[in-house]
């Protein structure tokens, strides 16, 4: 068991984040990724999804991305590729593949953060009074020595994100479907559904990206949605990007789970979906009440033939490993006060809720950051 400051769970942009303010305000501190090479979720994103179909990847701080990438390019070589140039430079230590198995109460008031066995990897960063003359552009010294099961903290930052915990919605009939259902997190362009009639369900940027290119070569596409769409018209600035977080923020805060992204910023006329518009398949419909052997059915009796269903329905916060810690309230969410966990005070989130986008992640990891300074060194902060 080895002893540290602060656990960082998770090395994509929240946790990279978190990490850089850790190290500012002189807090011993370990990353561990569970991810084999950096980028978090973005290594697994579709080859047909290039930059110019995302939304903005806001810098991480203190190395700003190389400015006008080709629009052409693929956001998982992108994305990643700024990533690792981002540990690079900074020295972070960044642990893996590490995957967290479970975060525990110790009855000395640490927490102690359970993970598989490993390589041989980076150990934690010292505290900055500890190793005065560490430079910031270079890997920690001790290399070489085994990845410990379990490290004993007096914080911990959670930013493992939602891409291994895709949401499958349950409808009546799914398991007697004959055609074809897959999620979005296992799409992988449209080819393979040529000649098909294919049903996409969701309402937020991943649907409308599988809606705008399956379309090209499926026989039929439908589109469905549990609400109605709603847009905002012009640039989504920093007034609309503070009151989508404030919506986000009055549910956790309640200690409700948070909603979709998209229910938050509603959508905006990006690219893709200007493309299904001219290709005239953005019709939406609204959601089949059941799944019948050959397609979907409404209440109302109409029913559609399908081929295959994608699920496009969004992710749940991957935090099962924090199960052991009781978080949950009354209200199933997990009441927060900005980035700290009430239940936990020494457990933060950072993209769970109001910074669950890129936009937030910078801003969430420098309060982790500050209000762990202010738990384990008081005196300082």
């Amino acid at each position: 068991m080895t002893d540290v400051d602060v656990v960082v769970i998770g090395a994509g942009q929240a946790g990279l984040s978190s990490a850089y303010f850790v190290r500012r305000f002189g807090l011993g501190f370990v990353v561990l990724d569970a991810e084999p090479g950096p980028g978090g979720a973005w290594r697994h994103r579709s080859p047909t999804l290039t930059m110019e179909k995302i939304h903005d990847i806001f810098d991480l701080p203190g190395v700003h991305r190389t400015p006008e990438v080709d629009p052409a390019l693929l956001a998982a070589d992108v994305v990643p590729g700024y990533f690792a140039d981002y540990e690079r430079q900074t020295g972070l230590p960044v642990l893996r593949p590490v995957k967290v198995r479970s975060v525990t109460r110790h009855e000395d008031g640490r927490l102690l953060v359970a993970a598989e066995e490993s390589g041989a990897e980076p150990q934690p960063s010292r505290r900055a009074a500890d190793d005065p003359g560490h430079d910031a552009r270079s890997l920690p010294a001790d290399l070489g020595a085994a990845v410990p099961r379990t490290w004993a903290a007096r914080a911990v930052i959670n930013a493992t994100g939602t891409w291994s915990r895709p949401h499958w919605p349950y409808y009546p009939g799914a398991a007697d479907f004959r055609g074809r259902q897959l999620h979005y997190a296992d799409y992988r362009g449209p080819e393979e559904f040529a000649g098909a009639k294919v049903v996409i369900v969701g309402g937020g940027a991943s649907a409308t990206h599988v809606l705008s290119e399956v379309a090209d070569v499926a026989a039929e596409t439908i589109w469905v949605t549990r609400s109605p769409l709603v847009f905002h018209e012009g640039a989504y600035g920093e007034d609309r990007r503070r009151a989508a977080v404030a919506r986000v923020e009055e549910r956790v805060r309640a200690g409700l789970p948070p909603q979709s992204v998209v229910s938050a910023t509603g959508l905006a006329y990006t690219k893709v979906i200007r493309d299904a518009m001219d290709k005239g398949v953005f019709n939406r419909l609204p959601m089949f009440s059941r799944i019948t052997p050959d397609g979907v059915m409404w209440d109302d009796g109409r029913v559609a033939g399908a081929d295959v269903i994608i699920w496009a329905t969004g992710f749940r916060s991957a935090i099962g490993h924090l199960a052991p810690l009781k978080l949950r309230g009354p209200g199933g969410g997990i009441q927060m006060d900005g980035t700290r966990v009430v239940a936990e005070p020494r457990l933060h989130l950072v993209g769970y809720g109001p910074s669950a986008s890129t936009v937030g992640a910078n801003r969430a990891g420098r309060e982790a950051a500050q209000q762990i300074r202010r738990l384990l060194s008081p005196k300082a902060a």
